[in-house]
């Protein structure tokens, strides 16, 4: 048969035949009540970590909605999809701010009583506390506010490349980030387990910003562009302190049991005010104190105290320029 010729009927059919027998002698369905047995063997020997409880633990995409509306409120009308003027922005600041009541108390109810069942505390009264941490939490939103427009005005003194506040509010991860880290600090400081982290780890994935809620920073505090910047809990920053990407304020190398033994001392470094820490430094150590109005330039190693007022800087390197043609 010629290679032109056109195919047959036989040879269209042998081709198009269905291969499901084949595909269903190939599926290996069977084996997985194995797997299964598997999975459930590892965590009855309690070496891997599950959640089966008739107790709830609070809810990530819960908490990430608190986050945004929290973020509604401290900045009202840009946010949002209501069109706010003055006859009704008091309604809309009343109606938001109760939502939030709400939805924080039961999410702080589930964290408390998730919290005491981990731990096997005698009962806390959950419910009690998580209404009165909520309006605790609540009452400090004005304060909050406040400061975040110290960072604000922070960005855009240090920043020229920004011409307006509404650009850092929208546009700036380090304003997110801060935003997320205030907020998350106030319900660290009322002892509500479990859900400043979540808050802060939530900024970290869309920043590229760790920020403890344990750490303490002071107002007109500026990240610029900030990705990759990690500050530790008992991190100390003062007022107007300006940070660059890559700046690390971590804890000197740990024992492996440091959980236990250096839980709750001072394993970060102070950053006293009016201090710049330029790109990609690290600065380790519970003992370390950066003096006001220091400069700690780029690529800069420090695990020992630096007095107010000092420039720290690397040695300009050699650079070697090659052509080839």
């Amino acid at each position: 048969m010629s290679d032109n010729a056109p195919p047959t009927l036989e040879t269209l059919t042998r081709s198009s035949r269905c291969d499901h027998v084949e595909i269903a002698q190939c599926c290996q369905h069977f084996k997985i009540p194995k797997v299964v047995k598997d999975l459930l063997n590892s965590w009855a020997t309690k070496e891997c970590y599950e959640h089966v409880s008739p107790v709830s633990i609070p809810s990530q995409s819960a908490i990430v909605d608190i986050v945004e509306q929290a973020r509604c409120i401290l900045f009202p009308g840009y946010f949002t999809a209501t069109r706010l003027h003055a006859s009704n922005l008091e309604y809309y600041i009343g109606e938001q701010t109760t939502d939030l009541y709400d939805k924080l108390s039961e999410q702080i109810t589930v964290a408390i009583r998730h919290d005491c069942r981990r731990n096997n505390l005698p009962c806390t009264n959950c419910e009690a506390q998580s209404h009165s941490r909520t309006l605790a939490f609540l009452e400090t939103l004005p304060r909050v506010a406040a400061t975040l427009a110290t960072d604000i005005r922070a960005a855009l003194e240090g920043d020229p490349a920004t011409k307006s506040p509404d650009e850092v509010i929208f546009g700036y991860p380090g304003l997110f980030a801060t935003l997320v880290f205030r907020l998350a600090h106030e319900l660290f400081l009322l002892k509500v387990p479990i859900i400043p982290r979540i808050m802060t780890e939530y900024a970290h994935s869309k920043t590229g910003i760790d920020i403890h809620p344990g750490a303490t920073i002071g107002p007109g505090f500026f990240i610029d562009h900030g990705t990759g910047v990690v500050i530790g809990e008992t991190t100390i920053i003062g007022r107007d302190v300006r940070l660059y990407q890559g700046v690390t304020l971590g804890a000197l190398s740990l024992p492996r049991d440091a959980g236990e033994k250096m839980r709750n001392k001072k394993r970060h470094p102070t950053i006293e005010d009016n201090v710049i820490i330029y790109a990609n430094s690290t600065i380790l150590g519970g003992e370390t104190v950066i003096g006001a109005g220091s400069t700690i330039g780029g690529n800069i190693w420090l695990t020992e105290s630096v007095p107010p007022g000092t420039k720290v800087l690397l040695k300009r390197p050699e650079l070697i320029y090659s052509h080839s043609f």
